[in-house]
Protein backbone atom coordinates (compact mmCIF):
# COMPACT_ATOMS: atom_id res chain seq x y z
CA UNK A 1 0.00 0.00 0.00
CA UNK A 2 1.27 3.88 -0.70
CA UNK A 3 2.24 5.14 2.31
CA UNK A 4 2.56 8.33 0.99
CA UNK A 5 1.15 10.96 3.23
CA UNK A 6 -1.27 13.64 1.33
CA UNK A 7 -3.77 16.13 3.04
CA UNK A 8 -6.72 18.26 2.15
CA UNK A 9 -5.62 21.30 1.70
CA UNK A 10 -7.28 24.10 3.68
CA UNK A 11 -6.05 26.48 1.04
CA UNK A 12 -4.23 26.77 -2.16
CA UNK A 13 -0.78 24.72 -2.06
CA UNK A 14 1.68 23.49 -4.52
CA UNK A 15 0.99 19.80 -6.01
CA UNK A 16 4.74 18.19 -5.55
CA UNK A 17 6.81 16.69 -8.34
CA UNK A 18 6.77 13.21 -6.08
CA UNK A 19 2.67 13.91 -5.87
CA UNK A 20 2.41 14.59 -9.76
CA UNK A 21 4.91 11.83 -10.69
CA UNK A 22 2.62 9.00 -8.52
CA UNK A 23 -0.71 10.46 -9.56
CA UNK A 24 -2.41 8.03 -12.32
CA UNK A 25 -4.36 10.34 -14.63
CA UNK A 26 -7.17 8.94 -16.17
CA UNK A 27 -8.58 8.53 -19.43
CA UNK A 28 -11.54 11.22 -18.42
CA UNK A 29 -8.44 13.90 -18.29
CA UNK A 30 -7.25 12.60 -21.59
CA UNK A 31 -7.50 16.37 -22.76
CA UNK A 32 -5.98 17.76 -20.11
CA UNK A 33 -2.45 18.63 -20.16
CA UNK A 34 -0.72 17.60 -17.37
CA UNK A 35 1.38 21.24 -16.73
CA UNK A 36 -2.04 22.10 -15.46
CA UNK A 37 -1.60 20.10 -12.66
CA UNK A 38 -0.30 22.70 -10.47
CA UNK A 39 -2.27 24.18 -6.97
CA UNK A 40 -4.48 21.72 -4.93
CA UNK A 41 -7.34 23.47 -4.08
CA UNK A 42 -10.31 22.45 -1.42
CA UNK A 43 -12.80 20.30 -3.04
CA UNK A 44 -16.15 22.51 -3.60
CA UNK A 45 -18.81 21.38 -1.19
CA UNK A 46 -21.18 20.69 -3.91
CA UNK A 47 -19.58 19.05 -7.37
CA UNK A 48 -20.99 19.98 -10.19
CA UNK A 49 -20.24 17.46 -13.36
CA UNK A 50 -16.57 18.37 -14.81
CA UNK A 51 -15.17 19.47 -11.97
CA UNK A 52 -11.52 17.40 -11.77
CA UNK A 53 -10.63 16.20 -8.35
CA UNK A 54 -7.38 14.27 -6.71
CA UNK A 55 -8.04 11.43 -4.51
CA UNK A 56 -6.87 8.37 -3.17
CA UNK A 57 -8.33 5.10 -3.41
CA UNK A 58 -9.27 3.40 0.09
CA UNK A 59 -11.10 0.21 -0.53
CA UNK A 60 -10.64 -2.02 -4.23
CA UNK A 61 -14.02 -2.76 -5.27
CA UNK A 62 -15.64 -3.01 -8.79
CA UNK A 63 -13.19 -1.45 -10.76
CA UNK A 64 -9.36 -2.74 -10.01
CA UNK A 65 -7.91 -1.35 -12.70
CA UNK A 66 -7.72 2.43 -14.06
CA UNK A 67 -7.96 3.44 -17.63
CA UNK A 68 -5.13 5.97 -18.28
CA UNK A 69 -4.99 9.13 -20.30
CA UNK A 70 -2.52 7.50 -22.61
CA UNK A 71 -4.40 4.18 -23.00
CA UNK A 72 -3.01 1.53 -20.92
CA UNK A 73 -5.30 0.16 -18.36
CA UNK A 74 -3.05 -0.04 -14.93
CA UNK A 75 -4.10 -2.12 -11.93
CA UNK A 76 -5.23 -0.12 -8.84
CA UNK A 77 -3.93 -0.23 -5.27
CA UNK A 78 -5.33 1.21 -1.59
CA UNK A 79 -3.15 4.26 -1.56
CA UNK A 80 -2.89 5.28 -4.96
CA UNK A 81 -3.42 8.69 -6.07
CA UNK A 82 -5.76 9.10 -8.96
CA UNK A 83 -6.76 12.28 -11.15
CA UNK A 84 -10.70 11.67 -11.58
CA UNK A 85 -13.67 13.98 -12.72
CA UNK A 86 -17.19 14.04 -11.35
CA UNK A 87 -20.14 12.93 -13.84
CA UNK A 88 -23.03 11.13 -14.07
CA UNK A 89 -23.36 7.18 -15.14
CA UNK A 90 -25.96 5.35 -16.58
CA UNK A 91 -24.98 1.93 -16.82
CA UNK A 92 -28.12 -0.54 -16.54
CA UNK A 93 -25.46 -3.66 -15.74
CA UNK A 94 -23.59 -1.81 -13.98
CA UNK A 95 -23.83 2.00 -11.57
CA UNK A 96 -26.41 3.52 -11.37
CA UNK A 97 -24.27 7.43 -10.04
CA UNK A 98 -24.15 11.03 -9.89
CA UNK A 99 -21.36 13.90 -9.37
CA UNK A 100 -21.55 13.81 -5.53
CA UNK A 101 -19.99 13.42 -2.59
CA UNK A 102 -20.17 12.19 1.16
CA UNK A 103 -18.10 14.59 2.97
CA UNK A 104 -14.77 13.91 1.55
CA UNK A 105 -15.37 10.47 0.21
CA UNK A 106 -16.55 9.37 -3.53
CA UNK A 107 -17.10 6.45 -5.52
CA UNK A 108 -15.36 5.20 -8.58
CA UNK A 109 -18.04 4.82 -11.08
CA UNK A 110 -16.15 3.95 -14.09
CA UNK A 111 -12.76 1.84 -15.06
CA UNK A 112 -12.23 5.58 -17.60
CA UNK A 113 -11.75 7.84 -13.76
CA UNK A 114 -15.75 8.84 -13.59
CA UNK A 115 -16.05 9.54 -9.76
CA UNK A 116 -19.43 10.39 -7.79
CA UNK A 117 -21.93 8.74 -5.77
CA UNK A 118 -23.59 5.24 -6.54
CA UNK A 119 -27.25 5.32 -6.10
CA UNK A 120 -27.89 1.83 -7.68
CA UNK A 121 -26.13 -1.37 -9.31
CA UNK A 122 -26.94 -4.80 -10.97
CA UNK A 123 -27.42 -7.21 -8.62
CA UNK A 124 -24.65 -9.19 -9.38
CA UNK A 125 -22.21 -6.09 -9.89
CA UNK A 126 -19.61 -5.56 -6.62
CA UNK A 127 -19.66 -2.84 -4.31
CA UNK A 128 -17.96 0.60 -6.07
CA UNK A 129 -13.94 1.05 -5.76
CA UNK A 130 -13.56 3.48 -2.76
CA UNK A 131 -12.32 6.86 -3.18
CA UNK A 132 -10.72 9.37 -0.57
CA UNK A 133 -11.36 13.66 -2.14
CA UNK A 134 -7.69 15.05 -1.39
CA UNK A 135 -8.61 18.38 -3.15
CA UNK A 136 -9.50 20.08 -6.96
CA UNK A 137 -5.99 20.16 -9.14
CA UNK A 138 -5.69 23.89 -10.29
CA UNK A 139 -3.58 25.70 -12.82
CA UNK A 140 -0.92 27.58 -12.91
CA UNK A 141 -3.23 30.99 -12.25
CA UNK A 142 -4.95 29.46 -9.62
CA UNK A 143 -8.56 28.12 -10.98
CA UNK A 144 -9.92 24.75 -10.14
CA UNK A 145 -9.89 22.76 -13.51
CA UNK A 146 -13.28 21.89 -15.36
CA UNK A 147 -13.03 19.27 -18.34
CA UNK A 148 -15.06 21.84 -20.31
CA UNK A 149 -12.35 24.58 -20.44
CA UNK A 150 -10.08 22.18 -22.40
CA UNK A 151 -12.79 20.94 -24.98
CA UNK A 152 -11.63 20.95 -28.51
CA UNK A 153 -13.22 24.06 -30.57
CA UNK A 154 -15.27 24.24 -33.64
CA UNK A 155 -13.79 24.01 -37.11
CA UNK A 156 -15.03 25.11 -40.78
CA UNK A 157 -14.37 22.70 -43.41
CA UNK A 158 -15.80 21.89 -46.66
CA UNK A 159 -17.62 19.07 -47.30
CA UNK A 160 -20.21 16.93 -46.17
CA UNK A 161 -19.26 13.47 -45.04
CA UNK A 162 -21.57 10.39 -45.35
CA UNK A 163 -22.80 9.50 -41.85
CA UNK A 164 -23.75 6.16 -40.56
CA UNK A 165 -25.14 5.82 -36.88
CA UNK A 166 -24.94 2.58 -34.68
CA UNK A 167 -27.47 2.54 -31.78
CA UNK A 168 -28.76 -0.81 -30.18
CA UNK A 169 -31.19 -1.87 -27.48
CA UNK A 170 -29.37 -2.35 -24.42
CA UNK A 171 -25.58 -1.96 -23.12
CA UNK A 172 -23.46 -4.75 -24.61
CA UNK A 173 -25.76 -5.33 -27.28
CA UNK A 174 -22.82 -5.36 -29.64
CA UNK A 175 -22.61 -1.74 -30.53
CA UNK A 176 -19.01 -0.89 -30.48
CA UNK A 177 -18.18 -3.91 -32.11
CA UNK A 178 -20.76 -3.15 -34.75
CA UNK A 179 -19.37 0.39 -35.34
CA UNK A 180 -15.35 -1.07 -35.27
CA UNK A 181 -16.70 -3.65 -38.11
CA UNK A 182 -18.57 -0.92 -40.05
CA UNK A 183 -15.46 1.20 -40.39
CA UNK A 184 -13.03 -2.04 -41.29
CA UNK A 185 -15.76 -2.16 -44.26
CA UNK A 186 -16.00 0.86 -45.59
CA UNK A 187 -12.10 1.32 -45.59
CA UNK A 188 -12.26 -1.12 -48.11
CA UNK A 189 -13.63 1.67 -50.31
CA UNK A 190 -10.31 3.37 -49.92
CA UNK A 191 -11.79 6.33 -48.29
CA UNK A 192 -11.23 8.39 -45.38
CA UNK A 193 -13.52 7.42 -42.27
CA UNK A 194 -13.67 8.82 -39.44
CA UNK A 195 -15.57 7.81 -35.65
CA UNK A 196 -17.29 9.69 -32.96
CA UNK A 197 -18.51 7.93 -29.94
CA UNK A 198 -21.20 10.25 -28.81
CA UNK A 199 -22.78 9.45 -25.94
CA UNK A 200 -21.93 7.31 -23.25
CA UNK A 201 -19.65 7.07 -19.40
CA UNK A 202 -15.83 8.14 -19.89
CA UNK A 203 -13.97 4.93 -20.88
CA UNK A 204 -11.40 4.69 -23.76
CA UNK A 205 -12.07 1.16 -24.90
CA UNK A 206 -14.55 1.50 -27.21
CA UNK A 207 -12.78 4.72 -28.86
CA UNK A 208 -9.10 2.86 -28.86
CA UNK A 209 -11.18 -0.10 -30.93
CA UNK A 210 -12.40 1.84 -33.75
CA UNK A 211 -9.52 3.65 -33.57
CA UNK A 212 -7.83 0.70 -34.23
CA UNK A 213 -9.92 -0.27 -37.13
CA UNK A 214 -8.60 3.22 -38.87
CA UNK A 215 -11.05 5.83 -38.12
CA UNK A 216 -9.06 9.09 -38.72
CA UNK A 217 -10.00 10.97 -36.58
CA UNK A 218 -11.63 9.19 -33.54
CA UNK A 219 -13.04 11.37 -31.28
CA UNK A 220 -15.71 10.97 -28.24
CA UNK A 221 -17.71 13.06 -25.87
CA UNK A 222 -14.91 14.17 -23.49
CA UNK A 223 -13.04 15.96 -26.63
CA UNK A 224 -16.06 18.31 -26.45
CA UNK A 225 -15.43 18.55 -22.98
CA UNK A 226 -17.85 15.78 -20.98
CA UNK A 227 -16.96 13.10 -18.65
CA UNK A 228 -20.40 11.44 -19.14
CA UNK A 229 -23.57 12.96 -21.27
CA UNK A 230 -26.16 11.05 -18.81
CA UNK A 231 -28.41 14.08 -17.98
CA UNK A 232 -27.29 16.22 -20.43
CA UNK A 233 -30.27 18.10 -22.87
CA UNK A 234 -30.85 17.12 -26.32
CA UNK A 235 -29.83 20.46 -26.88
CA UNK A 236 -26.22 20.08 -25.18
CA UNK A 237 -25.53 16.60 -27.14
CA UNK A 238 -26.93 18.15 -30.77
CA UNK A 239 -24.40 21.04 -30.00
CA UNK A 240 -21.55 18.59 -29.41
CA UNK A 241 -22.46 16.11 -32.16
CA UNK A 242 -21.92 19.32 -34.36
CA UNK A 243 -18.80 20.34 -32.45
CA UNK A 244 -17.00 16.77 -33.22
CA UNK A 245 -18.52 16.46 -36.24
CA UNK A 246 -16.60 19.77 -37.29
CA UNK A 247 -13.52 17.67 -36.35
CA UNK A 248 -13.95 15.17 -39.40
CA UNK A 249 -14.83 18.12 -41.49
CA UNK A 250 -12.15 19.87 -41.49
CA UNK A 251 -10.15 16.30 -41.18
CA UNK A 252 -11.28 15.64 -44.99
CA UNK A 253 -13.84 12.68 -43.76
CA UNK A 254 -15.32 10.99 -46.10
CA UNK A 255 -17.87 8.97 -43.70
CA UNK A 256 -17.77 9.48 -40.40
CA UNK A 257 -19.39 6.20 -38.33
CA UNK A 258 -21.42 7.11 -35.51
CA UNK A 259 -21.99 5.49 -32.04
CA UNK A 260 -24.73 6.21 -29.49
CA UNK A 261 -24.71 4.58 -26.17
CA UNK A 262 -26.98 2.53 -24.19
CA UNK A 263 -30.20 1.31 -25.10
CA UNK A 264 -33.47 3.35 -27.37
CA UNK A 265 -35.12 3.52 -24.28
CA UNK A 266 -32.24 4.96 -22.33
CA UNK A 267 -33.57 9.15 -22.06
CA UNK A 268 -30.57 11.07 -23.97
CA UNK A 269 -31.01 8.21 -26.91
CA UNK A 270 -34.57 8.57 -26.62
CA UNK A 271 -34.02 12.22 -27.11
CA UNK A 272 -31.40 11.89 -29.63
CA UNK A 273 -33.21 9.69 -32.06
CA UNK A 274 -36.43 12.13 -32.32
CA UNK A 275 -34.68 15.06 -32.78
CA UNK A 276 -34.47 16.42 -36.67
CA UNK A 277 -31.30 18.07 -35.73
CA UNK A 278 -29.59 14.58 -35.83
CA UNK A 279 -31.58 12.52 -37.95
CA UNK A 280 -32.19 14.58 -40.87
CA UNK A 281 -28.05 14.42 -40.80
CA UNK A 282 -27.99 10.98 -40.87
CA UNK A 283 -27.50 8.74 -44.42
CA UNK A 284 -28.02 5.52 -42.74
CA UNK A 285 -28.52 3.42 -39.61
CA UNK A 286 -27.21 -0.06 -38.00
CA UNK A 287 -28.87 -1.83 -35.15
CA UNK A 288 -27.11 -3.87 -32.88
CA UNK A 289 -29.17 -6.22 -30.62
CA UNK A 290 -29.03 -9.47 -28.79
CA UNK A 291 -32.16 -11.48 -29.56
CA UNK A 292 -34.94 -11.97 -31.84
CA UNK A 293 -37.66 -9.96 -29.93
CA UNK A 294 -35.00 -6.92 -29.09
CA UNK A 295 -34.78 -6.64 -32.87
CA UNK A 296 -38.27 -6.81 -33.69
CA UNK A 297 -39.44 -4.23 -30.53
CA UNK A 298 -36.08 -1.96 -31.05
CA UNK A 299 -36.80 -2.27 -34.69
CA UNK A 300 -40.89 -1.21 -34.43
CA UNK A 301 -39.85 1.83 -31.87
CA UNK A 302 -37.43 3.03 -34.71
CA UNK A 303 -39.73 2.90 -37.08
CA UNK A 304 -42.32 4.97 -35.26
CA UNK A 305 -39.74 7.45 -34.82
CA UNK A 306 -39.38 8.09 -38.65
CA UNK A 307 -35.63 5.85 -38.45
CA UNK A 308 -35.31 2.76 -40.77
CA UNK A 309 -32.56 0.81 -40.49
CA UNK A 310 -30.21 -0.78 -43.43
CA UNK A 311 -29.21 -3.57 -41.70
CA UNK A 312 -29.03 -5.39 -38.22
CA UNK A 313 -25.77 -6.67 -36.31
CA UNK A 314 -24.54 -7.18 -32.94
CA UNK A 315 -24.62 -10.02 -30.85
CA UNK A 316 -27.66 -11.31 -32.41
CA UNK A 317 -25.50 -12.14 -35.57
CA UNK A 318 -23.33 -14.62 -33.65
CA UNK A 319 -26.34 -17.13 -33.85
CA UNK A 320 -27.92 -18.22 -37.65
CA UNK A 321 -30.77 -19.14 -36.02
CA UNK A 322 -31.92 -15.80 -34.27
CA UNK A 323 -30.51 -13.96 -37.53
CA UNK A 324 -32.85 -15.93 -39.75
CA UNK A 325 -36.12 -14.90 -37.07
CA UNK A 326 -34.73 -11.38 -36.46
CA UNK A 327 -34.74 -10.81 -40.12
CA UNK A 328 -37.88 -12.65 -41.11
CA UNK A 329 -40.36 -10.68 -38.84
CA UNK A 330 -38.62 -7.02 -39.29
CA UNK A 331 -37.86 -7.38 -42.93
CA UNK A 332 -34.59 -6.23 -42.20
CA UNK A 333 -31.04 -7.98 -43.68
CA UNK A 334 -29.05 -9.05 -40.56
CA UNK A 335 -25.23 -9.15 -41.10
CA UNK A 336 -22.42 -10.67 -39.17
CA UNK A 337 -19.24 -8.98 -37.88
CA UNK A 338 -17.55 -10.21 -40.74
CA UNK A 339 -19.81 -9.78 -42.99
CA UNK A 340 -19.41 -6.15 -42.21
CA UNK A 341 -16.03 -5.98 -42.18
CA UNK A 342 -15.63 -7.52 -45.70
CA UNK A 343 -17.81 -4.63 -47.00
CA UNK A 344 -21.16 -6.53 -47.28
CA UNK A 345 -23.28 -3.46 -46.71
CA UNK A 346 -21.23 -0.60 -48.52
CA UNK A 347 -23.49 -0.92 -51.54
CA UNK A 348 -26.60 -0.82 -49.36
CA UNK A 349 -25.00 2.14 -47.26
CA UNK A 350 -24.37 4.20 -50.52
CA UNK A 351 -27.72 3.66 -51.65
CA UNK A 352 -29.18 4.74 -48.15
CA UNK A 353 -27.07 7.89 -48.40
CA UNK A 354 -28.37 8.27 -51.88
CA UNK A 355 -31.37 8.50 -51.46
CA UNK A 356 -31.18 10.76 -48.14
CA UNK A 357 -29.27 13.28 -50.05
CA UNK A 358 -31.43 13.46 -52.64
CA UNK A 359 -33.97 14.44 -50.35
CA UNK A 360 -32.84 16.61 -48.15
CA UNK A 361 -31.72 18.29 -51.86
CA UNK A 362 -35.22 18.30 -52.12
CA UNK A 363 -36.19 20.04 -49.21
CA UNK A 364 -33.66 22.44 -49.65
CA UNK A 365 -35.25 23.41 -52.91
CA UNK A 366 -38.73 23.46 -51.35
CA UNK A 367 -38.07 25.84 -48.58
CA UNK A 368 -35.75 28.67 -51.17
CA UNK A 369 -39.18 28.58 -53.09
CA UNK A 370 -41.41 29.25 -50.34
CA UNK A 371 -38.50 31.78 -49.34
CA UNK A 372 -38.84 33.34 -52.55
CA UNK A 373 -42.54 33.25 -53.00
Amino acid sequence: MNTMKVFSPDSATRISEEIRSQTRISYALKIVPESNLSLLLPCPDVPSTGDIALAQVERIGKNTGLELANGRRCSLHEGDLVAVVFGNRYATQQFEGYAERDGNRCDLLSMGGLCGLVKSKHASVPEPTKLRLLGAPAGPSGKALRLHDFAVTPKSGEGHPRTVVVCGTSMDSGKTYTAMSLITGLRCTGQQVAAIKLTGTASGRDTWSMLDAGACPCLDFVDGGYPSTYRCGVEQLIQLYELLKSQTVAFGAEWVVIEIADGVLQQETAALLQSAALTDSVDAWVFATSDPVAALGGISLLRNWGIEVAAISGIISMSPLASREAQAATGIPCLTAKELQMGHLNARLLKKSSKVRHAGSLRSCGQAMLSVG
